[in-house]
C-alpha cells in the first residue's frame, strides 16, 4: 500500500495494531502499553522533543480512533483501558465528526508573519511605524522581530518592508480550509466551527502533525461482527484506486473481515444518474437556468452553510450512497449498514440519513486488513455484479457527468466541472446563485479528481487514478 507523507504511516500503525488488539480479545487489557511498546527507550522520536512526548500524543491520538473526542482536560489520569471499555460497551457513536488533538497541534506557528535574517535594521523602520498592535520590537542585533502573542496577522508589517524581509507563513489547515471553519483559539490551539465546517478533509490531510482526526467507528463496526449481527458493507466506487489487485480480489478480503455482505456502491450510482437526468431535463423544460448535481455531501454542505442561495439550482436526487442504503434496509431491516469509502462528509450524510449505521475510510478498512492479516493478492476474487461502467465511475471528477450523459435524457446542454472545492471555487458557487453561469449542468467534487483522492483514500493521485483506470478495463 502506498502512503504519501509518515503521517499517514503513523495513523495507519496505530489502527492496525488497535484491530490486532480487538482480534485477540486484548483492547481494553493492553492499550495502555502501546504507547510504549511504539517508543522504548532504545528508539529515536519521530521529529518530537522526546519518546515521552511522542508516548504522550500517541495517547491522545487513539481516544479519536476509539471514537471519542479529545477532551480540553488532561487525560494522563484517566488510562486508556478505560476508553476501551466504553468503546466496547457503548450503543452510539458520538454525534461529532472530527476532533483535534490539541497536544500534537502545538507544534503549529503561531503567527503567521515572521521577520527574516534580510532585515536590515534600518532606520525608517515602517514594519514598526505600521504595526497597529506594537507587535514589532527591535532585538540586541538591531533586526526585528514579531511578537507571535500579540500580532492579529493583519499584514501590514510585511507590506510596509522595503526589504521584503517579512514573509507570510500559512497555517496549513487554515491555508486549505475553503471555507474559515478552523482556527486557532486563546490557547493556539486549532478548533472546528461545526456552523462552518463542510466535512472536506482537506484540514486532515494538510496538518503536517497528524493533529485532525475523524471519529472512528472501527470498533463498534468490529463489535457488531464478533457478536454476529448481520453487518453489511456498502462499498463505494473508488475502492478501485485503492488496490492495484482485481477488484473481485479486493471485494473478497473485505468479505473475509467477517461482513454478511458485501454491496458495491455502484447499485445506488445507476438510480442516482437515472433520476439527475430526469431532473436536469424537467428543470430545462421550465426553462430554469442550471441544476448542479447532489452526490458529494461535502458540497450539499457548502451550499447549506456558505451560499444558501443556491439550494434552488441543486440537484434534489439522492447520492449512490442513500439510494443503496435504502434498498439494503428494505431488504434487511434489522442490518447494520457500513459506509465503506474515502469520504469524511459521508459520517455526516450517514448520521443525517439514519438509514446507514456506520461509516469506515479505506484508512480504516486497509488498517483493519492488515490487523487481521488479510491480504487481497492472496484472496480468490468474487463474483462482481453487472453494473454499468458509468456507475462505477462516478469516483472519479468529470463521471458523475459522463453517467448523466450516458442516460440521454437531454438532446443538448452545456456542462462544467468544479473539480474541487477551495477558495476560488466557493467565490465562484456565490456568483453563480447570484445568476452568474456560464452552463446548464454542473458537476461539482470537493475533491479534486473526485472520490479517488479523499481524505479518507489510502492512493492519492496519479497512482490512485492508475489503479482506477486499471479497474475499469477489466470490466469493460
Amino acid at each position: 500500500m502506498a502512503y504519501i507523507n509518515n503521517v499517514m504511516i503513523i495513523r495507519h500503525e496505530l489502527m492496525a495494531r488497535l484491530v490486532k488488539l480487538f482480534k485477540q480479545n486484548e483492547l481494553s487489557s493492553k492499550i495502555d502499553e502501546m504507547p510504549v511498546e511504539l517508543y522504548p527507550k532504545s528508539r529515536e522520536a519521530r521529529g518530537r522533543c522526546c519518546i515521552y512526548k511522542e508516548r504522550a500524543i500517541t495517547r491522545y491520538k487513539m481516544l479519536p480512533l476509539l471514537g471519542f473526542e479529545v477532551p480540553e482536560g488532561d487525560i494522563d489520569s484517566y488510562r486508556l483501558n478505560n476508553y476501551a471499555e466504553k468503546a466496547l460497551s457503548r450503543e452510539k457513536l458520538s454525534d461529532n465528526i472530527l476532533t483535534v488533538v490539541d497536544e500534537a497541534c502545538t507544534s503549529c506557528v503561531q503567527a503567521n508573519y515572521v521577520v527574516t535574517n534580510l532585515c536590515r535594521g534600518c532606520v525608517a523602520s515602517p514594519c514598526v511605524m505600521n504595526c497597529p498592535k506594537n507587535a514589532i520590537r527591535f532585538t540586541p542585533t538591531g533586526q526585528t522581530e514579531i511578537k507571535a502573542d500579540e500580532c492579529v496577522n493583519c499584514g501590514l508589517c510585511q507590506k510596509a518592508c522595503p526589504y521584503h524581509a517579512i514573509v507570510y507563513i500559512p497555517i496549513p489547515c487554515e491555508e486549505a480550509c475553503p471555507v474559515g471553519a478552523i482556527s486557532k483559539n486563546e490557547n493556539g490551539i486549532e478548533q472546528i466551527d461545526e456552523d462552518k465546517c463542510i466535512y472536506c478533509g482537506k484540514c486532515i490531510t494538510a496538518c503536517p502533525f497528524g493533529a485532525i482526526f475523524e471519529l472512528s467507528a472501527i470498533v463498534d463496526v468490529l463489535k457488531a461482527i464478533e457478536q454476529k449481527q448481520q453487518v453489511i458493507a456498502m462499498v463505494a466506487p473508488a475502492i478501485m484506486a485503492q488496490y492495484q489487485e482485481a477488484p473481485g480480489q479486493v471485494l473478497a478480503a473485505i468479505q473475509e473481515i467477517g461482513f454478511s455482505e458485501v454491496v458495491e456502491v455502484a447499485r445506488g450510482a445507476e438510480k442516482t444518474a437515472r433520476h439527475e437526468a430526469e431532473e436536469l431535463k424537467e428543470k430545462l423544460e421550465r426553462n430554469e437556468s442550471f441544476m448542479t448535481t447532489s452526490c458529494c455531501p461535502s458540497y450539499v454542505e457548502t451550499v447549506r452553510k456558505h451560499v444558501p442561495e443556491l439550494e434552488a439550482h441543486v440537484s434534489h436526487t439522492p447520492s449512490p450512497m442513500a439510494y443503496t442504503a435504502e434498498e439494503l434496509r428494505e431488504k434487511y431491516p434489522e442490518a447494520k449498514l457500513v459506509f465503506v469509502g474515502p469520504c469524511v462528509a459521508k459520517r455526516k450524510e450517514a448520521r443525517d440519513l439514519g438509514s446507514v449505521d456506520f461509516v469506515l475510510s479505506f484508512e480504516e478498512l486497509d488498517a483493519i486488513m492488515e490487523g487481521m492479516e488479510i491480504h487481497p493478492d492472496k484472496m480468490d476474487a468474487a463474483k462482481l455484479d453487472s453494473y454499468t461502467l458509468e456507475s462505477r465511475g462516478f469516483a472519479q471528477s468529470g463521471g458523475v457527468l459522463k453517467a448523466v450523459l450516458a442516460e440521454k435524457q437531454v438532446a443538448d446542454f452545456s456542462y462544467e466541472q468544479i473539480d474541487g472545492i477551495d477558495k476560488k471555487a466557493v467565490k465562484q458557487l456565490q456568483l453563480m446563485a447570484k445568476g452568474k453561469n456560464h452552463s446548464q449542468f454542473y458537476e461539482v467534487m470537493a475533491c479534486e479528481g473526485g472520490c479517488i483522492n479523499g481524505p479518507g483514500a489510502n492512493v492519492k493521485s496519479a497512482k490512485a487514478k492508475k489503479y482506477f483506470i486499471q479497474s475499469l478495463r477489466t470490466m469493460s
